[in-house]
């Protein structure tokens, strides 16, 4: 039955509104009898979902709102007063729809999310195309995806090349060209084009699930001020049942204590926290930005200092290698070609771009006689065919008791001043040569620093693991605060603590393993998602989905606003119900005007939390680069 009132709630409000207009125009023709009827007819037939709504809150042992009302509205109809009653029922009823349908708005941008879900795939099994719910893909199919397809789900492409719109993943609208080799992602559309690509994660593993499911969840989350007000109302119910029979008590006038009862409810108060937050994290997500949750929404708009990684986070994460020097009887083909075969078992940037040069080379990458281990913020160690291989930074080599003889100590710290990253290489315990390697500053990076000093961030620290040389001459580039090379994971991790010790918020921006412990020490963690590991996601609070570090500076200007448009609302409520107060003790406000009043106030806080769906940070969310490649695609 409760279900089938709620059900037709909408209707019964519109019912409603039609029996207060014929009460009125028969009020206006002198039929007081059947304004009465009318009047009354309205009031029972809108009270039916307020009444069934305070009951099975007192099921509950809950004091809600609607039991308020309730009490009010049974008061009202004691007393004779249709017209306040009817009016009270419909408009609370009537602000009940408006909150839904503005509330759906602010969750607009979940629901274009949950419409880019593809429902179908084509995959091709035994040589012939077929088309499946995209529930029964698996890994290892061949999925088609022609011009204006959706990507069914996470793959790589193995025939054909496309350019696809990647927004509903990095939140980026200009199209990117994807080729052969390429990872594509499920929910990303086929602009034009044509590709194939062989299903690495299906179902709820692709990345476009994950993003779906922690957009719904960080929306379900509170922040501390949505916690205290649902603990507040708990108390403040009761608090104005008890303060309104005193009025009862003191004035002798039920009609002053059921509007003070009805004008106390804090409708606007409890409304505004969560709009607001819900609005705030849509917009992170339409923008690329995954902020899991108010409270973390809450934490990160009190961070002001900001700790990056260097590789992959302030670098473009796109290595390559420069120069190889050898010191041995090995020339550089055989130490590129030993060297890439061992470091097949890192997932570490640097290991990878040895890969991909040895690969560009065509030199043949097995599995021959391989058994290693990798060693976090040092290196790797293996053995190929009979021989050792050591190869990382000069910790590992002293680790491995390997020595570094005078010119070739020289040869990388020259190296490592222009910007390289000096790679030792170790050949059955002896340094056999030097891999430089190169990776260029991201674009956005000023900018973007920039910005979040001009937001509040007081400090920015870079700490990696690279050599000090290099790290130098980042942190001079970029004009940072402070920062700290040749670090262990642990050491970031414990640079973090004893950051946030000397009493500063931190935040630390990462996108690797070695990243991890540091994100997760961190009062807020920041992951680049798109480029970075699945631990260091999992890890963060904050995820940017499309690799760009103005994604960062408005992700903290967002939480900065969502927090303040809280604290707006919340002011703005408290005011309200302290004025109208005021209005009903002095004699100047009535039920109905002031459940108007208290209605259009509910209203009032959530259309300024709408604004934070179209809220953009001061700088353009986007690059110089991609500008000019969007203005080729308006052309």
């Amino acid at each position: 039955m409760a279900q089938r009132i709620h059900q037709y709630k909408n209707q019964i409000t519109a019912i409603s509104f039609v029996l207060i207009a014929v009460g009125f125009i028969l009020g206006f023709f002198h039929h007081e009898d059947g304004k009465n009827l009318a009047l009354l007819i309205a009031t029972i037939s809108a009270s039916l979902p307020i009444f069934t709504k305070a009951f099975q809150a007192l099921r509950m042992r809950v004091f809600s709102i609607e039991l308020l009302v309730s009490i009010a509205v049974i008061g009202a109809v004691l007393l004779g007063e249709y017209t306040e009653s009817s009016v009270v029922t419909f408009l609370f009823l009537f602000g009940d729809y408006l909150e839904a349908r503005t509330l759906a708005k602010t969750r607009k941008s979940l629901k274009e999310l949950t419409d880019l879900a593809p429902q179908e795939a084509m995959v091709i099994r035994f040589e012939t195309p077929m088309t499946i719910p995209v529930e029964e893909v698996v890994v290892g199919d061949r999925v088609m995806i022609r011009s204006g397809g959706k990507v069914p789900v996470d793959g790589r492409i193995v025939s054909g090349q496309a350019s696809l719109n990647e927004a509903a993943i990095t939140g980026e609208a200009v199209p990117v060209t994807k080729r052969q080799g390429d990872l594509v992602f499920s929910g990303t559309i086929v602009d034009n084009g044509y590709i194939e690509i062989t299903a690495e994660r299906v179902g709820d593993d692709t990345t476009f699930a994950k993003i779906m499911e922690l957009v719904e969840e960080a929306q379900e989350s509170k922040t501390p001020a949505e916690k205290f007000l649902h603990q507040f109302a708990a108390i403040y119910t009761p608090v104005v049942v008890l303060l309104s029979m005193l009025v009862l008590g003191g004035t002798r006038d039920i009609h002053m204590a059921i509007t003070f009862l009805v004008i106390a409810c804090p409708g606007a108060l409890v409304i505004g926290a969560p709009v607001s937050s819900v609005a705030g994290i849509g917009n992170g997500a339409k923008h690329g930005v995954l902020i899991k949750g108010g409270e973390i929404m809450d934490t990160f708009a009190k961070v002001n200092a900001m700790v990056f990684d260097k590789t992959g986070t302030l670098t473009n994460g796109k290595p390559e290698v420069v120069d190889i020097k050898t010191f041995s009887s090995y020339g550089e083909a055989d130490l590129l070609h030993l060297v890439a075969q061992a470091e097949t078992i890192s997932e570490h940037h640097l290991g990878q771009t040895i890969v991909k040069e040895a690969e560009a080379r065509n030199f043949p990458i097995t599995n021959e006689s391989k058994q290693g281990e990798v060693l976090k913020g040092l290196g790797i160690c293996a053995t190929i065919n009979g021989h050792t291989i050591a190869v990382g930074n000069r910790k590992l080599m002293e680790k491995e008791q390997i020595v570094i003889l005078p010119k070739v100590g020289e040869y990388a710290v020259h190296q490592e001043k222009s910007g390289s990253t000096a790679v030792f290489a170790a050949i059955d315990g002896k340094l056999s040569g030097v891999i430089s390697i190169a990776d260029q500053l991201r674009q956005d990076a000023p900018n973007a620093i920039a910005e979040l000093r001009k937001n509040g961030i007081k400090k920015i620290v870079m700490l990696t693991g690279d050599n000090r040389h290099t790290a130098a001459l980042t942190a001079q580039t970029l004009a940072l605060d402070e920062y700290a090379a040749e670090l262990l994971p642990e050491e970031k991790a414990a640079f973090v603590k004893q950051l946030k010790e000397s009493g500063y918020v931190v935040a630390m921006v990462g996108d690797g393993i070695n990243d991890a412990p540091a994100i997760a020490t961190a009062d807020i963690g920041l992951a680049m998602g798109r480029g970075g590991t699945d631990v260091a996601v999992e890890t963060a609070d904050v995820v940017l989905m499309a690799d760009r570090l103005e994604q960062l500076a408005h992700a903290y200007t967002l939480s900065k606003a969502t927090i303040r448009n809280i604290k707006q609302n919340t002011y703005f409520a408290v005011v309200i119900v302290l004025v109208l107060l005021a209005g009903v003790l002095f004699g100047s406000v009535h039920l109905a005007s002031g459940m108007f009043i208290h209605e259009a106030s509910v209203l009032l806080v959530i259309v300024n939390a709408m604004r934070l769906i179209g809220f953009q940070s001061s700088k353009d969310m986007v690059s110089g680069d991609n500008r000019e490649e969007e203005k080729r695609y308006s052309r």
